[in-house]
């Protein structure tokens, strides 16, 4: 029997993002109840990066922490006539997760470094090169970022250049499927991927339900996709009942499955 048969899973990710988080927990037989919680588009303003791009033989090291800063980056640089898999030869790649890194492979762009880890903090602690006095470009989204990189380089004496490449907006409702779902109490888990949904989730059951929001929660496990977006999870639900551990969806299937069936290999749960 696979591990999440008869069971309903709520994916909370982006709206344009929902294909492969759908196609993992439906192999371990779950039923997917897709719950949109960020809806990716431009930033208010594309001159910073743009400008930034024009520039990029100066940069070291380009930095991209989400598939979403790549294809921003990707669709930039064609407006100027230029792509990634062609960028300057001293430019190198680093990028944190393995659909970051699937992603530039796409593009004929694969990253130099990715970390062991698919964090930011990985990819601090085993950047393979000491950062004093390299350029580095960060792209990333336009509100509720981390802001580690920067920081973390910029005080091991790195110049950086931090830009907004998109922005990821909360969607105007929950889908009625979903909000009916709650209501019914058909739902086993609640799956977060970043602080950002978990943030977006909570508005989102409030405008739906009012102040008692929480209620609906009742019963549903919360399981999250790592450390950064757990602290959310914590911070605007109240709780947390598993953390994936790799940090990536493959993860998150288990941490769900673990958790589900009472399997002590769970998933590394937090208390």
């Amino acid at each position: 029997m696979l591990p999440l048969q008869g069971r309903t899973i709520a994916v909370t990710r982006a709206e344009q993002q929902l294909g492969e988080a759908r196609r993992l927990f439906e192999q371990a037989g779950a039923r997917v109840l897709d719950l949109p919680a960020l809806v990716i588009g431009p930033p208010d303003e594309w001159g910073p990066l743009d400008d930034a791009l024009a520039e990029l033989e100066e940069f070291h090291w380009l930095v991209v922490s989400s598939s979403n800063g790549v294809d921003a980056v990707e669709e930039r640089l064609q407006r100027q006539g230029r792509c990634l898999a062609r960028r300057p030869a001293s430019l190198k790649i680093a990028a944190v997760g393995r659909k970051t890194a699937n992603r530039l492979e796409a593009l004929g762009a694969p990253a130099d470094f990715v970390p062991p880890d698919f964090v930011a903090d990985s990819l601090i602690e085993h950047f393979p090169v000491s950062g004093w006095g390299l350029r580095l470009l960060l792209p990333r989204v336009q509100s509720g970022g981390r802001t580690l990189l920067a920081e973390a380089f910029g005080e091991a004496g790195a110049r950086v250049v931090e830009v907004a490449a998109y922005e990821s907006r909360c969607p105007a409702a929950l889908p009625e499927a979903a909000a009916a779902a709650l209501v019914a109490g058909g739902v086993d888990a609640i799956t977060f991927s970043s602080g950002k949904t978990a943030r977006h989730t909570a508005l989102l059951l409030e405008r739906q339900f009012g102040s008692a929001w929480r209620e609906r929660l009742e019963g549903v496990a919360v399981v999250s996709i790592g450390p950064q977006t757990s602290r959310a999870c914590r911070e605007v639900l109240g709780r947390l009942d598993a953390e994936a551990n790799p940090y990536d969806l493959n993860g998150l299937v288990v941490a769900c499955s673990a958790l589900l069936t009472g399997s002590e290999s769970a998933a590394d749960s937090p208390a």
